[in-house]
């Protein structure tokens, strides 16, 4: 087991900063359905080591699922790419609970961060548009375990989930859906492990129960901006995800290194 971090000091700050980290993450899950839970991870890491905010995040990603499931119902789910892409993912998880100690997690963050990056830049080549390409099993297995291990070392799994989906031109709902029920396996999957390597202390609950609260209005309110945005306006938009994702990540692990 990883030794824990000490617990954030449970200050006004601490609380603030790290209910709008949630709120952030909620309104994402709300408007994409999921997979850039990586995009609230700076604002938690202000207040707490980042291994910390990652313990801090794993059981609440859950909670945030199960309510996101409330808006994203069976109607929205793409079946056939889940049946694919669900079993890599929780083999994926298991592998980076294994390597969770051993692997460089900067090397992992560039490397992440350069794929993301290629795939996107092919989609601006391209004029932005979407390329119908038919489903691939042998492509969502490798999916599935990319997010899978990039998911449980750095709460980073969208981007391998996206590159598979985004060039199935799914409609908006059916992306979100899916991309939800997703993570919702993922990041119940996960949970436990997270726990056994990052063991929560006193605090750690107590501020985990009052980012519950940011929850239900993240998610309605990313929710209400889905409903507002055309197919294009949403693809456009987690394309733009896709690189902010990748540059945090890419800073992350050259960071790291130059630390």
């Amino acid at each position: 087991m990883i030794a824990s971090p000490a617990a954030p000091e449970l200050t006004a700050v601490t609380i603030l900063v790290a209910f709008a980290g949630v709120f952030l993450i909620c309104f994402m899950k709300g408007a994409f359905g999921g997979g850039f839970s990586i995009v609230g991870i700076p604002l938690l890491s202000i207040v707490m080591d980042p291994v910390t905010a990652g313990g801090l995040l794993a059981p609440l990603l859950v909670a945030m699922d199960l309510f996101a499931l409330r808006y994203w119902k069976p109607s929205t789910w793409s079946k056939p790419d889940l049946v694919r892409l669900l079993p890599g993912l929780v083999i994926g998880i298991g592998f980076g609970y294994l390597l969770f100690r051993v692997l460089d997690h900067r090397a992992i963050a560039i490397m992440m961060a350069a794929i993301t990056l290629v795939f996107v830049g092919l989609w601006l080549v391209s004029g932005t548009n979407v390329t119908i390409r038919p489903r691939s099993s042998p492509k969502a297995v490798a999916a599935g375990l990319a997010s899978g291990i990039s998911t449980m070392v750095a709460h980073s799994g969208g981007p391998p989930l996206a590159m598979y989906l985004l060039p199935l031109g799914l409609s908006k709902d059916v992306y979100a859906g899916t991309t939800s029920l997703f993570f919702t396996v993922g990041n119940a999957t996960k949970a436990v492990p997270w726990l056994l390597l990052v063991r929560p202390a006193g605090n750690d609950w107590t501020l985990m129960a009052a980012c519950l609260l940011a929850i239900p209005s993240g998610v309605w309110l990313g929710w209400r901006l889905h409903g507002r945005l055309d197919q294009r306006q949403l693809y456009r938009a987690c394309y733009g995800l896709l690189v902010v994702t990748a540059l945090k990540l890419l800073w992350d692990g050259v960071s790291g290194y130059l630390a």
